[in-house]
């Protein structure tokens, strides 16, 4: 278990290596994400899908959130809007199931009920405030850094309760997004490291685990779910608090 003895002249002895500062991705790592848009879905969704049983919204929350991020990729890479892709996610989630989101007032209504209510289902994970309390008393610093524009996720860090996280890097902050080196290399500028001892946590393995890694940095693939991994030889953890090997209440 991770404790005093762990922590000598500023950094941190873990299974991963010495470390002195963390970085974290935010969706789905520090924040549930996931819950918070299906939850959102359901609600503004349900007059569409009268009848609709629990299987079916589970598959129409996997849907949005995992089978069509070829458009999350094509905002990222600038040929759509943010709410271009949320909606363009949301009519192809809705059209799985025979519902053609008409254009116009219909989407517009559609876009505008989700953005309103989804926020206010977003909540960080249960092991992230014990591990940032870990690490706030270790004096290590840490930070955030993820593939969406830096004022939206600093609004959603702050509603999860996570305004501790001040090191914010967003793909508005470098002109790049993951998995670009210099979107990490930033964030370990923002906390006065260096790459080799600064850890990189996120749930994405090809884009934290290994994109960090590549940057060099320390990256760590959170697998909250036990995803098999073939062929993945990097560092992995089931939770935040296996990542430090502490003890949550």
């Amino acid at each position: 278990m991770a404790g005093p003895d762990n922590v000598k002249s500023g950094f941190l002895a873990t299974r991963f290596g010495d470390i002195r500062g963390v970085l974290f991705d935010i969706d789905d790592t520090l924040v549930d994400l996931e819950y918070a848009m299906t939850t959102a879905l359901r609600e503004v969704s349900e007059h569409l899908l009268p009848g609709l049983d629990q299987a079916g919204w589970e598959r129409f929350g996997r849907i949005f959130t995992h089978e069509t991020t070829h458009y999350y990729d094509r905002y990222l890479a600038g040929e759509l809007t943010f709410n271009d892709q949320r909606l363009l996610r949301g009519r192809a989630a809705l059209g799985h199931f025979g519902v053609d989101l008409a254009e116009g007032e219909e989407a517009h209504q559609w876009l505008t009920a989700y953005g309103r209510v989804q926020p206010a289902y977003v909540k960080a994970f249960d092991d992230v405030v014990p591990l940032l309390d870990f690490l706030d008393d270790a004096a290590i610093p840490y930070g955030a850094v993820s593939n969406n524009v830096h004022d939206y996720q600093r609004a959603k860090l702050d509603s999860a309760g996570l305004e501790r996280v001040t090191r914010l890097v967003g793909t508005d902050t470098v002109g790049v997004a993951k998995p670009e080196p210099a979107i990490y290399l930033e964030g370990v500028r923002l906390l006065g490291t260096a790459p080799a001892d600064t850890l990189f946590v996120g749930d994405n393995r090809l884009l934290d685990a290994e994109g960090a890694t590549a940057a060099g940095l320390l990256g760590v693939w959170l697998n909250r779910t036990g995803e098999p991994a073939p062929g993945f030889e990097g560092y992995a953890a089931g939770s935040l608090a296996e990542l430090l090997e502490i003890r949550t209440p």
